[in-house]
């Protein structure tokens, strides 16, 4: 598959504003068990880290939301609402712990909020979706709506759940900023990488290895000191 992207600048803002750390949907409150792992020694430094992110990209649930952002996508550009809601409640059933599934319909729910004030279009789409709804199904709407390439879409998703993960792992082990960009960096190739794999997979290929967050995100609900909801 041809990895070149060919963006209109509309498109090019329109995708920074939503893989953007100031849209206002509360990712920054959210760690993915990220804190748990630090608090038993698992994660300790910017290897570990980096080793982590990488596992999951490559393995983890950020692929099957990833790849549920697609379909979302691609079925709003086709109007079948219809699909768009089979796949809200199929994420919502695949997410392994409470505080995964809450992250992920509190900032579906404040991105749908957002869009609606923003785009009024949208609205009639996410009344048929419904409360609570996705983050991953959110991000796909909007990027329907605004006719962003899927490509750019995906590595935009890939990108701002990564920067989310460093900033909290920067302030929890902690690393140093320029440790967490430079770790940022070094992950680029593994975002195009992952991209086009997860472009290609098909329905019944839909499938992760990430008991180690399950874990993590289950110990985290019970962690003493907590800085993150997750």
């Amino acid at each position: 598959m041809d990895n070149t992207i060919m963006l209109t600048d509309n498109h090019l803002l329109s995708i920074l504003q939503l893989a953007s750390p100031a849209l206002p949907v509360g990712a920054y409150s959210y760690s993915e068990g990220l804190e748990m792992l630090v608090e038993n020694g698992t994660i300790a430094n910017h290897t570990h880290l980096k080793d982590w992110l990488k596992a999951e990209l490559l393995y983890g649930a950020i692929r099957l939301e990833a790849a549920v952002m697609v379909r979302s996508q691609q079925a709003v550009k086709i109007g079948d609402v219809e699909s768009v809601c089979r796949w809200n409640l199929w994420l919502s059933a695949a997410r392994e712990t409470e505080e995964l599934r809450a992250s992920s319909w509190q900032m579906g729910r404040s991105l749908i909020q957002l869009l609606g004030k923003l785009e009024p279009q949208i609205i009639p789409i996410a009344n048929a979706v419904g409360n609570p709804c996705n983050y991953a199904i959110a991000f796909g709407i909007a990027v329907a709506h605004w006719q962003i390439s899927i490509q750019a879409a995906l590595l935009g998703y890939l990108h701002s759940w990564a920067s989310n993960l460093i900033t909290a792992g920067v302030k929890l082990i902690p690393l140093g900023q320029t440790a967490g960009q430079q770790l940022l960096l070094d992950l680029q190739p593994l975002f195009s990488v992952a991209a086009l794999e997860i472009l290609a997979l098909e329905d019944d290929e839909l499938a992760c290895c990430s008991w180690g967050l399950s874990l993590a995100s289950m110990q985290h609900e019970t962690q003493y000191t907590r800085l993150f909801r997750s």
